[in-house]
């Protein structure tokens, strides 16, 4: 296919999926097939685009027109207007939250022009069914050139001069684990890929194996040929079924071409990849719990002082674990040498990074950022700013053990060491953002709750911690706080961190500590006043009727689940505050030219006092 031939590429992620993409690419087929006009675009699926919010989203190329929030009903027209009268369909372009703008290129779209992609380079360009879309992008050249070109110890000092660092969290230097697998004197060894990802919010993996499966694969095969291994494991969620089928299409497909299986392009080098079906277990993301669970055994992680998963791993061998982008990286490190890489990012944090951005800003997406680019540049370029132009109030980075950064961070650039030292962390892609209606006491309770859900169990400071404190942060928001609860977490929270065995426990505390240090003031609300300020917690707030602008329409009355309401029609109404259950239906159906019902922080007495 030439690079000049209409496509008409349609992403099908698991978020475009859930819009139903599948049914307007069918759609597109079946009306191009039967249009009548010369020089019909050819019709292919994709994975994750990155701006999974939008979805479904239908890229028309060369001209890089980006077209949003596609329904079947608008297949017509785009066949009819964009390629028999050469029309753009503007209504379907992307508006500029800002300025209302109509965007026709995504190339045009700042959450497009900022990100800088290297890991994510073909997501979205290519079909992940299809080896030969890789292979025309350049793909397998670097596993050709190390095979015909390069010793192992060469692709060792190549990673090392990249600075590449390990993206599942730990921020390892990757050349150093690989030259750690290679040294270890075991004939048998094992690379593993960790797509165990189980952050709230996050798929920045799931949406790579979707999108580019070849790369992931193509990065193991190089670690098998580098450490001495024969054999590789994708140990990856089975919540993501559309990743595994596309994994598994993958890798027959690469064994098929002879990049994978015995003496591999010519060379000695036998090599093959296995896909291993993860329960669900968020802790199983840690090296030896993973490998624990392999072996079908409990996932829980080994104690320190212990030998890495380089000298004892997977079936006692040594075992070279690596996240998925950190695989993703290396073709390109290889292809464009490590000095290219290491040309991006800051001193310590080389090359990009990979978020989920979430929350309450207008772009959410996958994006793919250098290091060192600040906070307030992801969140109001890339992101559009807060949703409803409302105040932001904190940025949450590294899954449910990051911490919690208010206003006063957002010129922090992101790397490594500087998330580290404001409290919280890079971790494996994750990133909340919250707005003024954001609780901080309940955001880390919610956090809380998941980490004790997911706690092994194993070590007493991570299983009684965790609870202890999901406790009292559940009291404070239900006005349960008591003076001195603010220093007792603080007491068991460092403790948990200091006391724990794995990095789930290590960090469990972050959300607490973070929320406690940076926003003190509303936890000292609750307990206090019992009044919550971001009118989030139901047993902290009250609806009360202005009754200067109540124009008695009833229609908050009748939407009342529990009868609170009284008044006549076309009478100012109130609200029996010993019947409210503060479930906010009625100020959802008060008319807003009225705005008679109001949300307030604290508890009001029977006469709204």
């Amino acid at each position: 296919m030439s690079e000049n031939e209409r496509k008409i590429l349609i992403c099908q992620g698991s978020g475009c999926v859930s819009s139903k993409s599948p049914e307007v690419k069918k759609a597109l087929e079946e009306g191009i097939s039967k249009a009548d006009f010369e020089n019909k675009p050819v019709v292919k699926l994709t994975g994750c685009h990155g701006f999974c919010e939008q979805g479904p989203v239908v890229v028309i190329e060369p001209e890089g027109t980006f077209y949003v929030n596609v329904k079947i009903d608008d297949v017509e027209e785009i066949i009819e207007s964009h390629f028999k009268n050469n029309q753009p369909v503007e209504k379907l372009f992307y508006k500029d939250p800002e300025t209302g703008e109509a965007i026709q290129r995504y190339s045009d779209i700042k959450f497009y022009s900022r990100q800088q992609k290297i890991v994510l380079r073909n997501c979205g360009a290519l079909n992940p069914e299809d080896i030969e879309d890789y292979t025309s992008r350049g793909g397998y050249e670097a596993l050709k050139k190390v095979i015909a070109e390069m010793t192992p110890e060469q692709v060792i000092e190549e990673l090392k001069v990249s600075g590449l660092r390990g993206r599942g969290g730990g921020g390892f230097p990757t050349g150093r684990k690989w030259e750690a697998g290679l040294l270890a004197k075991e004939k048998e060894k094992y690379v593993v890929c960790n797509a165990d990802e189980g952050d709230p919010g996050a798929f920045m993996d799931r949406s790579m194996l979707e999108a580019d499966p070849h790369s992931v694969l193509e990065g193991m095969i190089i670690a098998c040929y580098t450490i001495g291994s024969q054999k590789g494991y994708i140990y990856v969620r089975a919540e993501y079924p559309l990743a595994v089928k596309r994994l598994q299409i993958a890798i027959d497909q690469a064994r098929e071409k002879g990049f994978l299986g015995d003496n591999i392009m010519g060379s000695d080098f036998n090599c093959e990849m296995v896909v291993f079906l993860g329960a669900g277990a968020f802790v199983c993301g840690e090296s030896t719990a993973l490998t624990l669970s392999m072996e079908g055994r409990r996932g829980y992680p080994k104690a320190s002082p212990r030998p890495r998963t380089t000298e004892e791993g997977l079936y006692d061998k040594p075992t070279l674990l690596n996240n998925v982008k950190s695989f993703g990286f290396v073709p390109e490190i290889i292809n464009k040498g490590g000095d290219w890489f290491a040309g991006i990012g800051t001193e310590t944090s080389k090359g990009t990074a990979v978020f989920a951005l979430t929350g309450m800003v207008n772009n959410c997406g996958l994006i793919e950022v250098p290091m060192g680019i600040t906070l307030r540049e992801i969140i109001y370029d890339i992101g559009g700013g807060i949703i409803g132009g409302k105040k932001f109030k904190a940025v949450q980075t590294g899954g449910p053990s990051g911490g919690c950064l208010p206003e006063t961070f957002l010129d922090t650039p992101v790397d490594y060491d500087t998330l580290t030292a404001a409290g919280s962390m890079m971790g494996s892609g994750g990133m909340v953002i919250m707005d003024e209606t954001t609780c901080m006491v309940d955001i880390a309770r919610y956090f809380l709750d998941f980490t004790e859900k997911e706690s092994c169990g194993q070590c007493v400071h991570c299983r009684l911690g965790t609870k202890q404190m999901l406790n009292i942060l559940e009291d404070i928001t239900l006005g349960k706080g008591q003076p001195g609860d603010i220093e007792l977490l603080l007491e068991i929270g460092e403790a948990t961190n200091a006391g724990s065995l794995c990095g789930l426990g290590q960090s469990a505390a972050n959300p607490v500590l973070t929320t406690i240090r940076y926003f003190r003031e509303e936890y000292e609300e609750h307990i206090n006043n019992k009044r919550c300020p971001a009118k989030a917690c139901a047993e902290l707030i009250s609806y009360r009727i202005q009754t200067d602008k109540c124009k008695g329409c009833s229609l908050c009355k009748k939407a009342c689940p529990v009868e609170a309401i009284t008044g006549e029609k076309k009478e100012a109404h109130m609200i029996d505050q010993d019947k409210c259950i503060r479930c906010g239906m009625c100020l959802e159906k008060c008319p807003k030219k009225f705005g008679s019902v109001e949300c307030v922080p604290g508890r009001l007495n029977e006469g709204g006092e």
